[in-house]
């Protein structure tokens, strides 16, 4: 079997769950026995999808005439022989990532079988999910949380889904309903503290014990701010807090981690095997978030949950982008004995997302149940082939 063409596709733009712009990008790898895979890279929210498509069309000569079932070779060829693959970086490792993911896609097509069965089958025959971003309610419809009644509405929303966890940036929106308008460093005012404080609480009172609250924080806070909002939100018993610093910053996070009284999570913006090292040497984080559309794909997610297992942190993979990416987070997820929970963000629950794809994946009861189908599982849908800006290197 060998790779013939791949096609890069900007997908169609979509409200997001807030006001920033949706936009997949995918890429197909088409090869000669009429097998193709997907891959979505991990730039769909933020301000990178135009190097995340470029990024991908720069790659995607580098696999033409390849064996797909070669993915290592491929993976170790990108990233050492592009010359900017080993400096690494979110755009960098975003093209390698899709890529990969599109040839485990294609892997598991050929041979008829899902792709946890490559990666050595099933260790959860289910996976708790958790409600994510509930500041932009829970369903869909997302609008702006900024009371604490809000929030424990959403709470109750997402409970009434059958989730039993939530997770919630409590300083992202400000009273005025502002998102992200400013960071977070220094010292919080006590106004900014309190708010928060109460938005959690709320949660909290809305879900009683049978609630588990995990907070994300978008590394908005610095070693001060963060410190002072972890010990404010101690007495809500929090699951674990999510970039409370800047992410690439070890020596930090180790810092909060030996201070908080609750276990640290980050790595949505730390890249490859390499960029984890420190974290796990230093006991930093005790949950990872690798994001498999810019960490390296499945070929590098594995061994990053494997490097993680020997120091006993736990995996919950990132996952904010495409029905793809959910896709494909769920045949790892299915695999590694440390899965702690999986990321089931508000932007799933959008139309604009759910149409991208031919399957609609959604957790039942706070369960995802693994997809049987080959391969990843899913597929772009004709509408977002047809509606997608597309180029095709061959």
């Amino acid at each position: 079997m060998k790779i013939t063409s791949v096609d890069i596709f900007k997908c169609v733009k979509g409200r997001g769950t807030n006001p920033s712009i949706f936009t997949p990008i995918v890429v197909r790898v088409n090869t000669d026995e009429g097998i193709s895979g997907y891959g979505e890279a991990g730039l769909t929210y933020g301000d990178a999808n135009h190097a995340a498509f470029g990024i991908c069309r720069d790659y995607a000569p580098w696999i033409l005439g390849k064996d797909p079932f070669d993915s290592e070779k491929i993976w170790e060829d990108l990233m050492r022989l592009t010359f900017w693959g080993m400096g690494g970086g979110a755009v960098v490792n975003a093209g390698i990532s899709a890529i990969d993911i599109a040839l485990w896609d294609i892997k598991g097509k050929a041979l008829g079988v899902p792709c946890y069965k490559l990666l050595g089958g099933k260790t959860n025959e289910k996976l708790r999910a958790y409600a994510s971003q509930i500041q932009f309610d829970w369903g869909p419809v997302s609008k702006a949380m900024i009371e604490p009644e809000d929030y424990a509405a959403a709470a109750r929303h997402a409970m009434e889904d059958g989730y039993d966890a939530v997770k919630v940036d409590p300083i992202g929106y400000d009273r005025e309903g502002n998102w992200l308008k400013s960071t977070k460093t220094g010292f919080l005012r006590e106004e900014e503290l309190s708010l928060a404080c109460r938005r959690v609480k709320a949660i909290r009172d809305e879900g009683g014990e049978k609630l588990d609250i995990l907070v994300e924080l978008h590394a908005l806070t610095d070693r001060k701010s963060s410190a002072q909002l972890i010990h404010r939100l101690q007495d809500f018993n929090c699951m674990f807090v999510e970039e409370a610093t800047m992410p690439l910053n070890f020596k930090l996070m180790k810092d909060l981690a030996d201070a908080a009284k609750v276990p640290l999570a980050a790595g949505e913006r730390i890249y490859t095997r390499w960029g984890y090292r420190p974290f796990l040497e230093e006991g930093a984080l005790q949950v990872l978030q690798p994001d498999l559309g810019n960490t390296g794909g499945i070929t590098e997610g594995k061994k990053i949950c494997d490097m993680a297992h020997l120091y006993d942190v736990g995996i919950q993979l990132h996952v904010c982008g495409g029905p793809l990416a959910t896709a494909a987070a769920l045949q790892l997820e299915a695999v590694i004995p440390n899965f702690v929970i999986h990321e089931h963000h508000a932007v799933a629950l959008l139309k604009d997302n759910i149409d991208l794809c031919k399957y609609n994946y959604q957790p039942e009861e706070g369960f995802f149940r693994i997809p049987d189908r080959p391969g990843i599982g899913n597929e772009l849908s004709e509408y977002a082939i047809e509606t997608s800006e597309k180029i095709t290197v061959q």
